[in-house]
């Protein structure tokens, strides 16, 4: 005699990760991104190349056409718009290795992964951050050579106002990244947009004084709010006299009025987040 077997209930796992486990991935693929570049040695090494060259090439052939004031010169003026560029540069090519992941296959693995993509976004954008931010305080040692005073306060408000930066472009960074499928194609894109975004942020030049459509375009830039917070703290350290302060100003102007350091710092957050909710939005896409 067989006895007819009761259907139970269906068991039906839970598939969502736990934080636990979301903080895992985010910590496994912010080491991946550091490992990685730890090993390409030859790209720690060009992406000093490009702002050491504008720092002394640049700099010392602009202070021979503006006259030193108190002391103060041109070279120590480019010299926080130097830094940004070595973290804008930095941030936003890490984004590369998406479109490697991709043409390679290892990105497929990644999005079939029990995990969220909203980890491996995060994780991502935190190993570029930290890595464009090292890179860009390395760039501090170069100050005694060019007579910018440094101190212990300065040197952490920089890290800070870096690593702020390098967040919100490394954001920008995979969120284009994400959209694109030939490494050709992310760097042909990157070229355009970012070196029109440094040159236009205030990071070679003061920003009063320009013609109208050019003032319009700076503040369009959303480079511009973070150049000009890095570029506040390191120039009140330096005791500048009313003379050079005025030659070398700091300060964005929006509407007739001078943004605080503070508002700045908020519209870059607020960008942050943003461009990692694009990113975000560009990985649930992503195949």
């Amino acid at each position: 005699m067989t006895v007819p077997l009761r259907a139970g209930p269906a068991l039906v796992a839970d598939q969502s990760p736990s934080l636990g486990e979301e903080l895992r991935t985010v910590g496994m693929v912010w080491e991946r991104e550091l490992i990685r570049f730890e090993r390409t040695r030859t790209r720690i090494l060009s992406s000093f190349i490009q702002p050491i060259l504008f720092l002394f090439v640049l700099g010392y052939g602009m202070s021979t056409l503006t006259p030193t004031v108190n002391g103060f010169d041109f070279k120590k003026f480019v010299f926080p718009g130097i830094v940004a560029m070595t973290v804008v540069t930095t941030a936003i090519f890490s984004a590369i290795s998406i479109v490697w992941d991709r043409e390679f296959g290892f990105l497929r693995e990644m999005l079939v992964a029990p995990v969220s993509r909203g980890a491996l976004v995060v994780g991502k954008c935190l190993g570029g951050a930290t890595i464009a931010t090292v890179q860009g305080t390395i760039m501090l040692a170069l100050a005694p050579l060019i007579g910018v005073r440094l101190t212990l306060p300065l040197v952490f408000a920089v890290i800070g106002c870096e690593l702020l930066m390098a967040l919100t472009l490394t954001a920008f960074g995979v969120a284009v990244a994400s959209r694109i499928q030939r490494m050709e194609g992310f760097q042909v894109v990157m070229q355009l947009l970012l070196f029109p975004m440094l040159f236009l942020s205030g990071a070679l030049f003061p920003l009063s004084g320009l013609p109208t459509w050019l003032t319009v375009i700076t503040r369009v830039n959303p480079l511009t709010y973070a150049v000009d917070p890095l570029r506040h703290v390191i120039q009140d350290a330096q005791n500048l006299t009313p003379q050079a302060a005025a030659r070398f100003p700091v300060g964005v102007s929006l509407f007739g009025t001078t943004l605080p350091i503070g508002a700045e710092l908020g519209i870059v957050s607020a960008l942050a987040v943003v461009f990692l909710a694009l990113a975000l939005t560009g990985f649930r896409r992503t195949g």
